[in-house]
């Protein structure tokens, strides 16, 4: 099993929202809606790059801006998280099944050393995070590196994520995908189950989704 972290495990996005919607502030600006959703489920350096457009400061620096929101996420993320709907009795019985469970996610390992408290460290036997893969979302490169470190054929894994980015470093690895969208809607997408909640998920449809015909 593969796991996303922000969306799809805990209501991090929310927090997100209130960095980076800070950020634009100390820029003289506010960050729109569309640029907020095209950030979903990205590495930190892409997201600062929409951000300074959105705001017409393409000039500004990246590492700098990167480098703030990673102070003040931190900050936030210390002072609590929320989990999905549904999250922690999947990942539960996922664990109670005795299955190989990776988390995959685009934050930093800083961040989600800090997220873990909530998750639980003994949850995952494995966790790649985006600053420690040389591609981030949508390269396959996550997911591809969890099922290597899992010993597990990426074909024989499913993957849960809530953002088109994180579905499509999924299926553009090989695994099995189960979506379910958190702040963007998602669009069908040919190989992908989606759900509205992951209170709808279990250990029976998870089975299923391997069972398709090309997984």
């Amino acid at each position: 099993m593969l796991f996303d972290m922000d969306g799809t495990l805990v209501d991090s996005e929310r927090l997100w929202d209130v960095a980076l919607a800070e950020l634009a502030e100390t820029y003289g600006g506010s960050l729109s809606v569309q640029a907020r959703r095209a950030m979903v489920g990205t590495g930190m350096a892409d997201s600062m790059r929409i951000l300074h457009d959105d705001l017409g400061q393409p000039h500004r620096d990246p590492e700098t801006s990167a480098a703030w929101i990673n102070v003040r996420i931190l900050e936030l993320f210390r002072s609590g998280l929320q989990w999905r709907p549904g999250a922690v009795a999947l990942l539960g019985a996922v664990r109670a099944a005795r299955i190989p469970t990776a988390l995959v996610t685009s934050s930093g390992r800083a961040l989600v050393e800090i997220a873990l408290d909530t998750l639980g460290r003994d949850s995952f036997d494995v966790v790649v995070c985006g600053d420690e893969v040389e591609a981030t979302k949508p390269h396959p490169e996550p997911y591809l590196t969890a099922a290597r470190l899992l010993d597990v054929p990426i074909g024989r894994c499913v993957a849960i994520e809530d953002s088109a980015i994180g579905v499509a470093s999924a299926v553009a690895a090989g695994a099995a995908v189960l979506a379910v969208p958190a702040e963007v809607p998602l669009a069908p997408r040919d190989g992908v189950h989606l759900l509205e909640s992951l209170l709808a998920a279990d250990l029976e449809l998870l089975a299923a989704l391997l069972a398709r015909p090309g997984t």
